[in-house]
């Protein structure tokens, strides 16, 4: 396989009147995603991998339908957030709150009747023995976007509890409440995001919108700008040469910070999930690992690769 850079991407460089933000529906988004891995994982070469995401995924669906509603963030802490343009969740905050230790907690003993393998196996019951400290260690690690590699395995199964948790609040918010906090940064929680889609449902035909890693906000963002820096020069896009200029991954550059993230296009597969299909292309990531840029999105079920 080999890179083709494909220049420029065709579309408009904003789409007026979308909506900003779209709050995750967690009733559908796990499940709709591990029916998603289910499909990737046949012929694939990561089929072992997109498998077992697969049943993560699917106990995240099983434990968010199962827990009680959760309340929703207090109405001056949303108005104080939108009046200084910070997001009404606070990650700091949320570090070893009982809330998201005990849904951590929760999905940890679920996710026993997973069947992995004896070293993820191991990890598991590592962690699920693990001190409340250590466990509060982990999940700042993951609300802070950092995974040590020396413990891959542990965060992952804790950074799929963390989701289910961040997922539902942020769930609660109403779009309106909204409002943009930074170039790439999630307007709910102030995360990274795993990447970005151009999405085809009405009323945002060929609109961008950069996805969360961790609570799966979806917000708007001006095509063709770099989500790294907000650069919009020096952007262009590279795909895995398929003999198609109409690839539905590709990779978008910036030259003038020397990033990458990666662009999933939605409007021409509506299957398309930013999480499955962000693990189930990691053939991009490793062509891009032989280029000068360096990945800006963040996906804690990649990170290693």
């Amino acid at each position: 396989m080999s890179i083709s850079s494909i220049q420029p991407d065709p579309s408009a460089i904003g789409i007026a009147k979308t909506r900003f933000a779209i709050p995750p529906n967690p009733a559908r988004i796990f499940s709709d995603r591990a029916a998603r891995f289910d499909v990737l994982a046949k012929g694939s070469r990561l089929s072992p991998y997109l498998e077992f995401l697969a049943c993560v995924t699917r106990l995240q669906s099983e434990f968010t339908l199962d827990a009680p509603s959760m309340d929703p963030l207090d109405a001056d802490r949303l108005a104080t957030a939108r009046s200084v343009s910070m997001p009404p969740i606070d990650r700091n905050a949320l570090i070893g709150s009982p809330g998201i230790r005990t849904t951590v907690s929760g999905f940890l003993a679920r996710a026993e009747r997973l069947a992995v393998p004896p070293q993820s196996a191991s990890a598991l019951a590592e962690v699920r023995a693990a001190d409340d400290e250590t466990i509060d260690w982990i999940i700042g690690n993951i609300l802070s976007d950092t995974l040590p590699l020396e413990s891959l395995a542990h965060h992952i199964f804790v950074a799929a509890g963390a989701q289910i948790y961040m997922t539902r609040l942020a769930s609660t918010l109403e779009e309106g409440t909204l409002v943009p906090v930074g170039i790439g940064v999630c307007p709910a929680c102030g995360g990274r995001p795993v990447g970005s889609m151009v999405v085809g449902f009405q009323g945002a035909e060929g609109a961008r919108y950069a996805v969360c890693a961790c609570c799966f906000m979806q917000w708007n963002e001006v095509r063709v700008k770099c989500l790294a820096c907000g650069s919009t020069k020096g952007v262009g896009y590279r795909a895995v040469e398929t003999g198609e200029d109409d690839a539905t991954v590709k990779a978008e550059v910036c030259d003038n910070c020397r990033s990458w993230t990666k662009i999933l296009y939605q409007n021409k597969n509506p299957s398309l999930d930013m999480v499955a299909d962000d693990v189930a292309s990691l053939g991009l990531d490793t062509l891009m690992k032989e280029t000068e840029y360096r990945r800006a999105g963040f996906d804690p079920f990649l990170v290693g690769y």
